[in-house]
């Protein structure tokens, strides 16, 4: 019984729910100040690039942001059982966040052609937000069926693909390839649009392979007479 207790303490770090979330935070921990410390200084050159759209901008980024920082709550199971009605009204927002964010971040990629962005890119961005607002939209369907397991698989696909915003970033800067042309760039997105899918779902049976693992453990603790359909020994 103590060596089952000390194994699970020991593999409980490896859920890939705390993977997750602390990859997250190494990704906001790298992106905020590298990508996106123009926020706080009005006078970085950027702005004059952002400055056409930038009012499109702004309801992109926020409702970018909530989603990506709303999304992982949905993923607590403690939050979601204790509070349950906190979670309807995250998710809620986050699925908000994600159909006002993808069609802007599409729009705002297209008017960048004027801009001497190529037509290719735009596709890019047309490509995740479909992906992004369609892997929602379907998280949204299950859950109003009452179907809670396939809700949870949806949404795990949606939130992949909201990472994408920030692997691209993360990988062209570490990688230095963001200093490159703008094919580089819409290379990266591409790639890591291609492997959102497959993460989540590769995600999933890790999370299936833990649960049936645990169910293994349960039952082997219970005494041999008791799984016999006996009572206990007096």
């Amino acid at each position: 019984m103590s060596t089952m207790v000390t194994a699970r303490r020991q593999t409980s770090w490896l859920c890939p729910k705390y993977l997750l979330f602390t990859a997250i935070l190494l990704m906001l921990a790298y992106v905020i100040p590298h990508d996106e410390s123009f926020l706080v200084h009005s006078n970085d050159p950027i702005w004059q690039h952002y400055e056409p759209f930038e009012w499109w901008l702004l309801p992109h980024g926020v409702a970018g942001a909530c989603a990506l920082l709303l999304g992982p709550m949905q993923f607590s199971d403690r939050l979601r059982n204790r509070f349950r009605q906190l979670h309807r009204v995250v998710g809620r927002i986050y699925v908000a966040g994600v159909f006002v964010a993808a069609p802007l971040g599409f729009y705002i990629q297209y008017f960048q052609e004027r801009m001497g962005d190529p037509r290719s890119f735009s596709i890019a961005a047309a490509a995740d937000a479909v992906l992004w607002m369609t892997t929602t939209g379907i998280a949204m369907i299950f859950i109003l069926k009452g179907k809670v397991q396939e809700h949870r698989q949806w949404m795990t696909r949606s939130f992949a693909v909201a990472l994408v915003f920030l692997e691209g970033r993360v990988i062209g800067g570490v990688t230095g390839w963001e200093n490159l042309d703008v094919h580089a760039n819409e290379t990266i997105v591409w790639a890591c649009l291609a492997f959102s899918i497959l993460s989540a779902d590769l995600v999933l049976q890790w999370q299936e392979g833990g649960a049936s693992a645990r169910c293994r453990i349960s039952a082997d603790q219970v005494p041999s007479e008791l799984r016999e359909g006996g009572g206990p020994s007096r």
